[in-house]
């Protein structure tokens, strides 16, 4: 066991090395006044290398923090454990967003910075809408596709076309709570004309409740793990906790340094075709950054570990929806020098709605603590088809008597109608939800006080 396990884990390090030793020999080095002479293959490096190199780095990384992430189980309670995995898997996405902030700040009344500004939102808006259209629609259709192959105990098989369902762990209700109340503060965004500081003393103060309660649960080691987090999990617990840490620090570098040159090299591919430079930044360099994250998540399916693989895309959701876009009007007024609102203009106010509305759909989904194909399929449709409407008029491919704003609004009623109709639908497991949720936070508060009480 340990043997293989070594090996397995010599090999996911192998994959980050080609890109790390380009890092070093054109970024790191360098920064430090150790350039000496660049490899020539990093020079003639073709775009196509890149994204192929840096792909693979991301794809080994993605594999170790997902061991980090089940090895950590052992000592913090799993919700925590997921929520740093989700952090550190969509770190990429923040990298990228910032940097757009940045710029906006940076080039501030230009208009270069005004665009820059849009960027940031429409690369953020792209970044959320992908996780739940491509993310939760994807990963539960896998799921029911592999439980067909091999038994799921998350699977529920009913009579009925597309009827199979994937259960949710019922602990994941604080996190379906957080991420309904950021969606309903995030419909309020567009209409002070940009994101302020207002915006994000509420949505980074509900991340920061949510790590608070979570950090108060309860560890809870009982889940057999199997291969590498089986192995790590057996070492003492000064180095099992080093060993977590290590691979936590070492994946997240080797993220934040590949995806940024594999998002933009996806770009460049995509500009090389007659891609709208605009339309890869909303969409491909997200889908990009947004690729630890789901590699993470289908590997733990595949073990079978759908439930752990749903809690972390649903916390990846809430810490998007929070922290990125409390965040980036800091980045902007850093860059700007002195405090001020990260505008952006109707059509990215309008993205914000439907990325809102999307999401108010997607909660209204897992009330009931379960997805179906059929629900899963309708995620999906929703999603590419409206990207796809929308890349149609934009490449004036087809003439629609709405314009791509009105197609945005449109798009975003019907997630509103579809989201309400389930609410009312399922108003009573909402009910029984929420006073799930209040008595998990009435739990976590009563810990500071009483520190052996017993969950209900």
């Amino acid at each position: 066991m340990s043997r293989r396990s070594l090996q397995t884990i010599a090999f996911a390090v192998a994959l980050t090395v080609p890109w790390i030793a380009i890092w070093l020999a054109t970024d790191a080095l360098p920064a430090v006044g150790l350039e000496g002479a660049a490899p020539s293959v990093v020079a003639n490096l073709s775009t196509l290398g890149t994204v192929a190199i840096s792909g693979v780095s991301i794809l080994g990384a993605a594999f170790l923090l997902a061991w980090a992430a089940e090895t950590a189980e052992k000592d913090v309670p799993r919700a925590f454990a997921i929520a740093v995995l989700a952090v550190l898997a969509v770190a990429p996405e923040y990298a990228v967003d910032a940097l757009y902030a940045w710029n906006a700040g940076q080039f501030a009344g230009t208009e270069r910075g005004i665009e820059a500004g849009n960027l940031a939102v429409a690369n953020m808006t792209g970044a959320n809408r992908i996780l739940i259209g491509l993310g939760w629609s994807g990963i539960a259709l896998f799921t029911v596709f592999r439980s067909k192959a091999s038994v799921d105990p998350t699977v529920v098989n009913r009579d009925g076309f597309l009827s199979d369902a994937v259960t949710v762990d019922r602990d994941i209700g604080l996190e379906i709570i957080f991420l309904l109340v950021a969606t309903l503060w995030a419909f309020l965004v567009p209409l002070n004309g940009g994101i302020d500081a207002l915006d994000m003393a509420v949505l980074v103060g509900l991340y920061v409740a949510y790590i608070g309660i979570v950090l108060r649960g309860d560890v809870d080691p009982s889940e057999a793990h199997t291969g590498v987090p089986a192995y790590l999990q057996s070492f003492p617990k000064p180095l099992r906790i080093a060993t977590v840490v290590s691979l936590f620090a070492f994946s997240g570098l080797v993220i934040f340094v590949a995806v940024e040159p594999f998002a933009h090299g996806l770009e460049e591919l995509g500009t090389d075709v007659g891609i709208p430079a605009f339309f890869m930044i909303q969409w491909i360099a997200p889908l990009a950054s947004e690729s630890p994250e789901l590699i993470v998540v289908a590997y733990l399916v595949n073990k079978a570990r759908s439930t752990a693989g749903f809690n972390a895309l649903i916390s990846s959701k809430l810490n998007q929806w929070t922290l990125l876009i409390g965040t980036l009007v800091v980045v902007y007024s850093l860059a700007l020098g002195q405090y001020g609102t990260l505008a952006f203009d109707q059509k990215q106010a309008a993205e914000i709605w439907l990325t809102a509305a999307q999401s108010f759909f997607a909660v209204a989904l897992l009330i009931n603590f379960e997805i179906t194909a059929r629900e899963a399929i309708a995620l999906l449709v929703l999603f590419t088809s409206q990207v796809l409407i929308e890349f149609a008029i934009i490449r004036e491919f087809v003439a629609l008597p709405i314009s791509s704003y009105e197609t945005l609004l449109v798009y975003s009623g019907v997630y509103i109608l579809l989201g309400l109709a389930l609410f009312v639908h399922r108003r009573r497991e909402f009910q029984r939800l929420v006073r799930r949720t209040a008595g998990t936070i009435s739990s976590a508060v009563s810990k500071r006080d009483t520190p052996h009480h017993a969950d209900d």
